[in-house]
């Protein structure tokens, strides 16, 4: 072997060791980043606001998934969409939150003695937008004075009501959206409020809904357990002469 052929034998062994080097080299780097990212896991971030006492499988379409390093992932994190049902949101859900297991709870449920009961509310005298789930509510109704035989009359149904679900907004005819309803008779936009009652309230409820002119909600400040008193429970004009 002359000295031309061994000058290429060491540059080629010289070749094979830099890339030897780089290769260590762009594998450790590859190694150093995988051990400070690690795997990635699934979670879900809020594309759009959702109010307190939302019920969460009723919003689903506000989340959209996003992967990232498991290792930066809270560990309360919510990984699971089925995780949401019969949960409600405790607090306002802010759009670009991560979705996490503290900012959710059970959906309230009904006690011994209750029923669920749902009737139709009027979109703009029911309180639009402020009534969720978990909310307490007077209910009033008014009567007509034809309806009664007597003088128009308002009365306080049910005081300090406890709402269990809040529907969607449907869309109603001006004759009103259920054939026996007189609840939305005016109505163009109603929507579907579960409450739970005991029995005779559920009785005085759905009595209103068949025969009252209109059906509202006053929106009861949060810790606030005063019942009304049996004067204050029935109003006419007459009585503030």
């Amino acid at each position: 072997m002359n000295s031309r052929q061994r000058r290429g034998v060491i540059l080629l062994l010289l070749s094979a060791l830099c890339a030897l080097g780089a290769f260590a080299g762009v594998f450790s780097v590859v190694h150093d980043a995988e051990s400070k990212v690690g795997p990635e896991a699934t979670a879900y971030r809020l594309r759009a606001d959702i109010p307190a006492y939302q019920p969460l499988e009723q919003a689903e379409d506000r989340f959209e998934k996003v992967s990232m390093p498991k290792r930066w992932l809270p560990a309360t994190a919510v990984t699971d969409l089925g995780e949401l049902t019969g949960k409600i949101a405790v607090t306002p859900l802010r759009k670009g939150s991560l979705l996490q297991e503290d900012m959710i709870t059970e959906r309230p449920e009904l006690k011994p003695g209750q029923q669920e009961i749902a009737i139709m509310i009027d979109a703009a005298t029911g309180v639009a937008g402020k009534i969720n789930a978990g909310s307490r509510v007077n209910i009033y109704a008014t009567f007509d004075g034809k309806d009664q035989g007597t003088k128009p009359v308002s009365k306080v149904i049910v005081s300090n009501a406890r709402v269990l679900a809040v529907g969607k907004l449907k869309a109603l005819d001006r004759d009103g959206g259920t054939s026996a309803s007189t609840t939305t008779r005016h109505a163009g936009e109603a929507v579907p409020i579960t409450f739970a009652l005991d029995t005779k309230d559920a009785q005085r409820v759905a009595y209103a809904e068949s025969f009252a002119s209109h059906v509202r909600l006053a929106l009861v400040a949060p810790g606030s357990n005063d019942e009304i008193g049996s004067g204050d429970r029935t109003y006419t004009l007459d009585g503030d002469k």
